[in-house]
């Protein structure tokens, strides 16, 4: 009997350490309303946003921000500027300076990584959002992606005709954002695939450290079927253990 109430146990406690599962989250929205999905989506998991406005042009093969540093995947020499949405009305900019980086690479999806950019934290997030610009003008279809630490790219946006992501102000910007909670994170990468056409990204950066299994946000997952088998199979035998 005892040897059956430790085996119990352990499934019990297996069970429900993995009813955490981990999640990942995207956001794709016009630049006011991803910025309040990103927050929400911080808060609610019980973390804490940082916001980092690109207020000075970036230059160079590196440009040190502080808590990370931007590099191009191609390692050539950034360009960026305050990009005004195209077709937006009433006009509208980007918060701050962007980093162009147009889609090229030897084909779609990760083939296009090395015209991307990459953000190295020098402590760990796992949730990372930003604006993007000039995106849904041409050369659909066109994916965008973020990926975390090298991993399966994360497909945060998808234009499959002309101008179906003009999102704000009717204007060729739209704001994505991605969290994983599965772990901790250095080294963020961001790109396109619509080769051809013109991307870019910045604004403003916004990031966050959140528990590992804290989404959905509620971070209370209910209790697996594996657990609540396990927890009542464990009430059972200690209801016969006390009957005998």
């Amino acid at each position: 009997m005892i040897g059956k109430l430790k085996l119990l146990g352990i499934i019990a406690v297996l069970a429900i350490s993995t009813a955490a599962n981990a999640t990942i989250v995207t956001v794709y929205n016009d630049f006011d309303g991803g910025l309040t999905n990103f927050n929400n989506t911080v808060t609610a998991a019980g973390g804490t946003a940082t916001h980092d406005t690109w207020s000075t042009q970036l230059s160079g093969t590196s440009s040190n921000q502080g808590d990370y540093t931007v590099t191009m995947n191609d390692g050539s020499a950034i360009s960026s500027y305050i990009y005004t949405l195209w077709s937006s009305s009433p006009s509208r900019t980007t918060s701050g300076y962007v980093v162009d980086i147009d889609p090229a690479g030897s084909g779609p999806g990760i083939g296009a990584i090395g015209s991307g950019v990459t953000l190295t934290f020098d402590s760990a997030v796992n949730a990372i959002g930003f604006e993007v610009g000039d995106w849904a003008t041409c050369c659909q279809p066109s994916n965008i992606y973020i990926s975390f630490d090298d991993a399966a790219p994360i497909l945060v946006g998808a234009s499959t005709v002309f101008g179906d992501g003009f999102l704000t102000n009717g204007g060729a910007g739209v704001f994505v954002a991605a969290f994983d909670d599965s772990g901790d994170f250095t080294k963020v990468q961001f790109w396109g695939d619509g080769f051809g056409e013109v991307l870019n990204m910045g604004g403003t950066i916004h990031y966050a450290l959140l528990e590992q299994g804290s989404l959905p946000p509620s971070g209370v997952p209910a209790p697996a079927p594996l657990a609540l088998m396990a927890i009542g199979l464990l009430g059972l035998t200690w209801r016969g253990r006390k009957a005998s």
